[in-house]
């Protein structure tokens, strides 16, 4: 078929002036239903994930105090941990706790002089302290949970354990007010996520997000709720009752995990125990705070990929739903925001814009909570695609036998 220009539809030119449109509307398509997607994923996670995003579950204001104070164990595993001890363990010693307590330091054969430096920290006054060693880490063990078996059974008649990490700087008061609200609300496990250091440009940007991605995964209150499948703690601070411990197998039920902190949660929680897990508050006397420095990206990095993968069960195919899922959620309203602006989409620039307002309001709180300007919770695409980035590595780290290394250690599936 000849045109009356002379030119044929099978003319290349005449066919590219054909398809251009078509492509340019299948984009224009898939731009808007991607953005109005994420935009409906955001309006679900606001509403319908637990309300992650708020930042009001402390410790009750007022405690009554127990009739009786129980006997308290308080169980640190310490690796290598010579640096931090200093800013930390003289908040232990120096517990405030009206009941009969001790602190146990499993020095899990350390190379730094850890054990060392523990003794001399010793004071007089304070809470009795015991150093000790476990035997060598046996096959199918985490390093930190052989340890803190080992601590488990030198704390002899204690009925609650305190389980810390050796980087965890406590306030005088936190361990009386951890008991009390156990022995109030009649808890098996009471945990509270530890305010991670932010001094660096790095932390103050990554920090934020990883107490925020956490909650977003295990909803707070849906982690608080009986009989809820979600179960979490955090691993720098778990008050847990020896008994519900032990009926829930013992540190051995959990002793190749490697994200241990929830695993416990799930242990407790599913043989019938009852568990809590809240912020840690922002007083001095109550203070639940990482003293441990990231002075860069990389030991970030180190933090988030040592562990992504095995949050995933090593499964590549939750790989992917994931990867997927961070892109459509956090990077999609970005894309769309600035493709709409640039080529004029008023729709999807509409929808972008409201997706990724709606993403900054659910981090604010976040925000405020870790005492950053409102803005920086723009930023959160940003720290998403770090966090993507990091979750593929630890797949690569993982495949090449180097995943979730630790102070010397290398822990493959659980």
């Amino acid at each position: 078929m000849r045109s009356s220009q002379g030119t044929t539809l099978a003319d290349p030119r005449v066919a590219a002036t054909l398809v251009r449109p078509l492509r340019q509307t299948a984009s224009v398509m898939l731009l808007l239903w991607t953005s109005g997607l994420s935009l409906l994923c955001w309006l679900w996670l606001a509403l319908g994930q637990g309300f992650f995003w708020r930042t009001d579950l402390r410790l009750p204001p007022h405690r009554p105090a127990p009739a009786r104070w129980p006997r308290v164990a308080v169980v640190v595993p310490a690796r290598d941990e010579a640096a931090v001890l200093p800013l930390s363990l003289p908040g232990l010693l120096a517990q405030r706790y009206p009941g009969r307590c001790e602190v146990i330091l499993v020095d899990d054969h350390s190379t730094d002089g850890t054990a060392e430096v523990a003794r001399k920290l010793a004071t007089d006054g304070g809470l009795p302290l015991t150093v000790s060693t476990p035997p060598p880490l046996p096959p199918g063990w985490t390093g930190k949970l052989w340890a803190l078996r080992h601590g488990v059974e030198l704390a002899g008649g204690a009925e609650l354990l305190l389980l810390t990490d050796a980087d965890i700087a406590h306030g005088p008061d936190l361990l009386a007010a951890l008991v009390a609200g156990a022995e109030a609300e009649r808890l098996d496990l009471v945990s509270q996520m530890a305010r991670l250091r932010t001094e660096t440009g790095w932390e103050r940007l990554i920090v934020p997000a990883f107490v925020y991605f956490f909650a977003q995964l295990y909803p707070f209150r849906w982690s608080n709720r009986p009989g809820a499948r979600t179960a979490a703690s955090a691993g720098g601070c778990t008050l847990v009752r020896r008994a519900a411990l032990e009926r829930a197998g013992g540190i051995a039920a959990i002793r190749g995990a490697v994200i241990d902190d929830v695993s416990l949660a799930r242990a407790v929680k599913g043989s019938g125990g009852r568990t809590w897990l809240g912020l840690a508050e922002r007083s001095p006397e109550l203070r639940v705070l990482s003293v441990r420095p990231y002075p860069g990206l990389a030991p970030l990095w180190r933090m988030v990929s040592r562990s992504a993968y095995a949050q995933l069960r090593h499964s590549p195919a939750l790989l992917v739903v994931t990867v997927l899922g961070l892109a459509m959620v956090y990077l999609v309203p970005v894309a769309a925001t600035v493709l709409g602006l640039v080529a004029g989409r008023p729709v999807p620039l509409a929808l972008g814009a409201a997706a990724w307002a709606l993403m900054a309001a659910t981090f604010l709180p976040m925000v405020r909570y870790y005492g950053r300007p409102h803005p920086a919770a723009l930023l959160l695409p940003f720290t998403a695609l770090l966090y993507l980035l990091m979750t593929l590595d630890s797949a690569v780290q993982h495949y090449r036998g180097r995943g979730a290394a630790w102070k010397g250690r290398t822990y493959g599936a659980s």
